[in-house]
This record gives C-alpha cells, structure tokens and sequence, in this order.
C-alpha cells in the first residue's frame, strides 16, 4: 500500500480576511480496511498555522475532519514572496491497539524509523478578495504572481470580483481586468460615486484596458457619458476619445455636463490643442457656452493657453462673445495676467485699426504690448495687407521694421504687394518690392500675377515690378 490514508481535496484553501481570525477545514480517510491509522499534522512554516488536532487516531474506513488557523490576524495575507508554498505535512503510523494517548502519539511521530510514513503534502492557498486586493497592489514584487492571483480569484464570488475590477483598472494592468471578467465580474454594473467603469478605464488612462471593458460588453451609460468623454479630453487622450467614438454610434461631443461645459471646454481649460482639433473635427461645437456664459475661448483665456486660444479663433466666432457677468476672452486673461494672449484677443484688431488708420504710433504701442505682426483678420489679411492697400506708407515703414512677413498671401492668395498695386500705391509697391516682395507668388489657388497694363503711367513702378516678376 502507498499510503495509510488519503486527503478529501489536493489543496487546501484558506479565504483570508484582512485583520480576522481565518480557518478553514479538511478531511482525512483512513483506507486501511482493519486498523487504525495514528496521523501527525505540520506545515512548513509551524509559527503561521496550527491544528485544532495536530494528533490523532482514525478508526478503520473512517474519515477525519481537520482544521487548519492562521495563527495570528494580520492586514495582509502572508504569501510567500519566493521561496516556495506553504504545505501540510501528512506523517501516519499504523496503529494496531487502536488506542493512544497525545504524548504516546507525539513520542511515536518524534522516532524517527520505517514505522512512520510520509503520506500526503497538501499546498496551502490563500483566496478570496482581500487576497485578490492585496495581489493587485503588490503585483510587481510577488515573483508568482499569476499562480497566486488565479488562485485567489477562485475563492471570490461575483460580486467580489465585481467590486474588484475598479482596483484592476486602477492598477493599469489590462490582463488582470481580463482575468477578472473571465472569471465572472459584471462589468455594466455601476455605482452613483464611479459611475460605469468604463469611465475609470479612461480615466486611467489606458487604451488596453478601455479596450478590454469595450469588448466584453460594457456600455458607456446615460449617466456617466459626459464623465468618459471630460476624463479623455482631461489627460489629451485624442486616441481614447477616437476609441469612443468608433465604438459607440450614439456618443456626442456636444454632450455637456451639469455645469453645461462640454469635453471642448474642458480640452480648452488644459490647453489641449490636439484633443480640440480632433473633437471640432468630429462635430464638436466649439461656439457653445456653458450655464455661466462661458465658451471654450473663455476657458483657454482664463488659463493662459496660448495656442489652444489661436486654435479657438481659427475655427470659431466667439473673440467678442461675452459671459453672464458680460467678460471677453479678452477681460478673462487680462484680469488673470496673461499678458500673451492679449494680442490674439484683442491687441491684433486694434492693430489691424492702426494699419487702416495711419497711426503709426498706435502701431507701435500694440506692437510693445504683444501683438502679433502677422496676426490675420477673417480674411486672412494682415496688418501689412491692410496698410499696404490704404496706402499707409509710415504704418508700411513700422510693420517692415518689426519683421512683417512680405509675401504673406491672403485666404485669396494676395499679398500685402497685390494690395498696393491694385489700389495704385506707387511708393508703397516700391518699399514693399525693396523689402524682398515678388511680383509673382505662389498661393493655393496657383500663382497670382499683377496686372501691370493699368499701371502704364508709373514706369517707376513697372519697372521693379517687372524685375520682380522675373526673379519669381
């Protein structure tokens, strides 16, 4: 015979509960037909467990029900970091007087000799949440992690592993989120402090995960949309937000949130220019005000974003929309300091004012506060276009001394050059043309040539222009 008796299961499981006394029970069968079996229970690690009968005597054909304790309550459960399990050593003796008392049967397992078998060693496991919770925040210490965390998550019921899939998430690690829902989590089912999980998966920002939750069913959730949506326009998440809008028909980048601010708001307040792009490019308002007034460009000005407020400008037409309280764009970064913003707010139009009105002083004052000297009106004209086509020779003179761009072409394709022309400003066709301007440039719509047959009565000007057409 083998062995003198046999154990009921091939592992014992102990649910660990953090800070609580943990027991839990095995059985022993006798499989002698006429004699009784003495047994000695130890494990390898003498000072974590005990026995509720670390001797004792099974009658023939007789089982024994065995309990195994943690000996002292601990917050977390005393995995093995890695050397290897802990087991329970099964000794056996046969015993044929059928009777002894503890001493007798401790003296007998203490001898060492042919009459003791080793007959069983059963691995110890620890399970259920508390070890599952423990295993995710420790998941990079614990050398056998996987064999641990699969066997913790046996011992779990749906509802615990349920409550665990936020740890996981949390975690950032996609293939315990897997194994959790495999293993029976519920993944559509929410809280009113969390909303859907799906919301913590963006919010953690990890696309696998989020990937993860999408395939096994989890929905997105009337209450918790706008929340998805503001925790990937949050962290400039352009990719997770794509990922959301693929993957749910019905998703709107327009959907607000009870203050009325919209995943476009929220972009704008971080200075998140690709998030903005991409949501205006998909159908995102970004004209919308929020409860108090406020739109998008409101919250860029307010936080000083700079290019998230260009970007803002050039899709938008909200530069003068005011708030309940009746602020700018432009009174929102004044009041909060940012002075860089003040030229694409405000000072570039009174730039454009100054080209158009001679001052070139006032040129000069915009021009120290910050302004931009390139900056475009809703036709794509710069401050040179328009001096240039008004004539403004002095405001030409200051423009060209702080670097204007000269062959900058409008959204037609004409230059601050096409402009003198045309309106018949000889001398400032001539500056413009001594600064570098061609005759000839290329647009988007192709090459834009002058028209010299009208200016017939201005050899003075034909003549560059003409050396101008022949360099471009």
């Amino acid at each position: 015979m083998d062995r003198l008796v046999k154990p009921d299961v091939k592992e014992v499981e102990l649910n660990f509960k953090r800070d609580q006394k943990c027991t839990t029970t095995f059985r022993l069968s006798n499989l002698m037909h006429t004699m009784s079996v003495a047994v000695s229970l130890t494990t390898t690690n003498p000072s974590l467990f005990s026995f509720s009968q670390p001797f004792s005597i099974i009658p023939p054909l007789s089982s024994a029900s065995y309990s195994l304790f943690l000996s002292q309550p601990s917050d977390q459960p005393p995995l093995p970091l890695s050397t290897p399990h802990d087991v329970i050593n099964v000794k056996t003796s046969m015993l044929p007087t059928g009777k002894a008392h503890q001493d007798d049967l401790r003296r007998l397992f203490a001898r060492p000799g042919p009459h003791v078998f080793k007959d069983a060693t059963i691995p110890i496991a620890f399970v259920g949440p508390h070890v599952v919770e423990f295993l995710i925040s420790q998941q990079t210490r614990i050398s056998e992690f996987d064999s641990f965390f699969n066997k913790a998550i046996s011992g779990c019921s749906v509802s615990d592993l349920t409550a665990l899939l936020k740890s996981a998430i949390a975690s950032g690690n996609a293939n315990l989120v897997s194994d959790l829902i495999d293993a029976g989590a519920v993944v559509n089912q929410r809280n009113s402090d969390s909303g859907s999980l799906l919301s913590l998966g963006v919010g953690a920002g990890n696309v696998e995960i989020v990937k993860v939750l999408i395939a096994s069913g989890c929905g997105i959730g009337n209450n918790s949309a706008d929340m998805v949506l503001r925790e990937a326009a949050a962290t400039n998440r352009v990719d997770l937000i794509e990922i959301l809008c693929k993957s749910f028909a019905g998703i709107d980048l327009n959907w607000v949130d009870p203050e009325g601010r919209t995943p476009i708001h929220v972009a704008a307040a971080h200075g998140h220019v690709e998030t903005l792009k991409f949501c205006i490019s998909v159908g995102g308002n970004a004209e919308v005000s929020d409860c108090e007034g406020w739109s998008p460009l409101h919250c860029a000005a307010e936080k000083g974003h700079l290019e998230a407020a260009k970007c803002l400008l050039d899709c938008s037409n909200v530069k003068y929309a005011v708030t309940r309280d009746g602020r700018t764009a432009f009174d929102i970064a004044a009041a909060n300091g940012h002075s860089g913003l003040l030229g694409v707010l405000r000072y570039d139009d009174v730039l454009h004012r100054a080209a158009r009105l001679d001052d070139a002083h006032g040129l000069k004052s915009c021009l120290a506060e910050g302004a931009d000297v390139n900056g475009r009106d809703q036709n794509g004209w710069t401050p040179l276009h328009r001096a240039a086509f008004k004539g403004r020779i002095e405001c030409v003179k200051v423009l060209l001394n702080h670097d204007a761009q000269v062959d900058v072409g409008d959204d037609a394709g004409y230059t601050p050059l096409h402009c003198a022309v045309e309106a018949g400003h000889v001398q400032v066709a001539l500056l413009l043309v001594a600064h570098g301007a061609r005759a000839n440039v290329k647009s988007l719509e192709g090459v834009m040539p002058i028209n010299l047959d009208r200016f017939k009565n201005h050899p003075a000007l034909v003549q560059p222009l003409c050396h101008g057409k022949e360099r471009a």
